[in-house]
């Protein structure tokens, strides 16, 4: 049964993610005057459509992903199907196209922003001041000299100002090496520690241990509510940032990334932990893949704007059917990749 429920919240929260996403594009492109053949929650074979006066709107078997299809991106489709020149994508300005693109991540960062804020109205933001508020006994931390009420500065020189700032950075360090940590002590001293992680199996996983706690104090209110959504959004968005810039330039490897199978697992993780976790997974997630999907590669969003950029740089336009083809190879290449991910999600289950 508890399968059951995981698949359901499963489908529902990548639905969720994906309705949003494509639903931005789809009311650009409407408000831009923009022909819209089709507007799908999920892949595959057709399972529900509706016909508009213009749109067909379809629920297909595969709940992964979506899609928006206007004019435009398929020039001899357009041709076949009559479509009036000035409705198609490429006879829109620079500006009305920038927004068309961008809007599926930005109503992805809208929608986590309104779900964070539900989280800090209802149940309270936390603080995220980065002090130690716990030291386990003769762990690596303890052993060092880090001590609780410790505010922590810098780890490997790294600036920290929260608490997600402490996890991102621990977790992408090298832990066969030990870790600077600066510190503000409870007497207003400053002082550096070398932290070598303790390594231990837990659950027949290799874990590395600092051994250091931070329980954060609820505040309540609309204006702590505010404040709770601005930090946490900045810093998820710090999070992605730096995670896409070691992913690049090699500190994580594509093994580490998780598809969909791999946030199934999350999923029923979270589920067990309750509805305010659930909801902030749905907001995390949303912000995840609004981000990814403006990084400047074909295929992405990202990269759609980035030709529009190359267009007022170079005072004309790309050819359209040039930049199609140089999409369709960047979607080949990206589902080549989630096919990877996806096996190494698949790996590690086993």
């Amino acid at each position: 049964m508890s399968f059951i429920i995981n698949l359901i919240l499963f489908i529902l929260i990548l639905g969720s993610i994906v309705f949003v996403h494509e639903f931005g594009h789809f009311i650009f492109a409407k408000l831009m005057g923009v022909y819209v053949y089709e507007f799908a929650i999920g892949m595959g074979p057709k399972l529900w459509r509706k016909k508009g006066k213009e749109t067909e709107y379809t629920l297909r078997a595969i709940p992964i992903g979506g899609f928006c299809m206007m004019a435009g991106e398929d020039l001899e489709d357009d041709d076949l199907k009559k479509v009036p020149k000035d409705k198609r994508l490429q006879s829109k300005k620079p500006w009305q196209r920038f927004l068309i693109m961008f809007f599926g991540a930005g109503n992805n960062f809208i929608f986590a922003i309104l779900l964070l804020f539900l989280i800090g109205l209802i149940w309270g933001g936390t603080s995220m001041e980065p002090v130690i508020t716990s030291v386990t006994k003769n762990s690596a931390a303890a052993i060092s000299g880090i001590e609780s009420g410790d505010r922590i500065l810098e780890i490997n020189g790294h600036s920290i100002s929260t608490t997600d700032d402490i996890s991102l950075y621990l977790a992408i360090a090298d832990p066969e090496e030990a870790s600077d940590i600066k510190v503000e002590k409870e007497d207003d001293s400053v002082k550096t520690y070398s932290v070598q992680p303790k390594k231990k199996k837990v659950d027949g996983e290799v874990v590395y241990q600092y051994g250091i706690g931070m329980v954060q104090e609820k505040e309540y209110g609309f204006f702590s509510a505010i404040e709770f959504t601005y930090k946490k959004t900045v810093s998820i968005f710090k999070q992605m940032a730096i995670t896409i810039g070691y992913l690049f330039t090699g500190g994580i490897s594509i093994s580490q990334l998780s598809g969909p199978v791999g946030i199934f697992s999350i999923v029923g993780n979270q589920s067990s932990a309750g509805i305010m976790n659930i909801i902030y997974l749905i907001a995390f997630l949303s912000i995840n893949v609004g981000f990814i999907n403006l990084i400047p590669l074909p295929a992405f969003d990202g990269g759609h704007i980035l030709f529009i950029l190359i267009e007022k740089i170079k005072g004309s336009p790309v050819n359209p059917e040039t930049e199609n083809k140089i999409h369709t190879i960047g979607l080949f290449l990206l589902m080549l990749l989630m096919i990877v991910i996806t096996f190494n999600d698949i790996l590690r289950l086993f």
